[in-house]
Formats: structure tokens, sequence, C-alpha cells
């Protein structure tokens, strides 16, 4: 009889989400409860944080336009660390379909550095 070969990934999941659960489990059994206004306020980067309804207000449209542009770029690195890795196998095509990539990444960024996404007012 032959063992699972995702048998350590499972078990390596069930371990992840038994320390998680325990984490916050045991965080709200032992953690302090007192509040304030300080901590029930949003955090903004350590500024003072802009008024709001307190129901959540809209904010402004810069805050998803800066995040998209992380993932953006985020991901863009996640397919240039395995390309760096395994370039001497890719070959010609890698470079050629990672230029591709690369440019057209390239064109989006130039895209939003125009039109003003980069300037933070």
């Amino acid at each position: 009889m032959s063992a699972n070969p995702y048998l350590p990934i499972i078990i390596l999941f069930a371990i992840g989400f038994g320390f998680a659960a325990f984490s916050v489990g045991i965080a709200a059994v032992t953690g302090p409860k007192r509040y304030n206004r300080a901590k029930q306020e949003a955090y903004e980067c350590g500024i003072e944080p802009s008024p709001q309804a307190l129901e959540g207000g809209r904010f402004p449209v810069k805050y998803f336009l800066t995040a998209m542009l992380f993932i953006v770029f985020d991901i863009e690195i996640v397919f240039l660390y395995p390309w760096a890795v395994a370039f001497d196998q890719l070959g010609l095509f890698g470079l050629v379909e990672m230029g591709i990539f690369i440019a057209t990444v390239f064109v989006a960024f130039a895209y939003v550095w125009r039109r003003g996404g980069l300037e933070w007012d």
C-alpha cells in the first residue's frame, strides 16, 4: 500500500489552519478589551484620518487605483521570478515572451504615468 502523495500538503494545510484558528481564538479570549476613540478611528498611514460617516464613507478613487497598481506590479514580479530561475532552459522563446510581457506592463505604466495616476495630491 503506497502513501498518498498529497498527504504532506494536507497535513501542512491542517497545521496552518489550526495555528491560525488557535491564534485568533486565543487573542479574542486573552486580549485587552479597552477601546477608546483613537482605537476606533481608521488608521491612514500615521496621518490624521479624514472625516467619514460612522457607517463607512466613500474613499477617494486614488486609494483603489494605487492598490490596483501595486497588484499589477506584484503580479509582474510573480512572473519574473520563475523566469529568472529557469532562464537557461527557456532559451530564445522565453526571452521573447518575457520581452512582450515587460513591454505590455511598461505600456500600462506609461499610460498611468501620463494620466497622473502616480501623483499623490
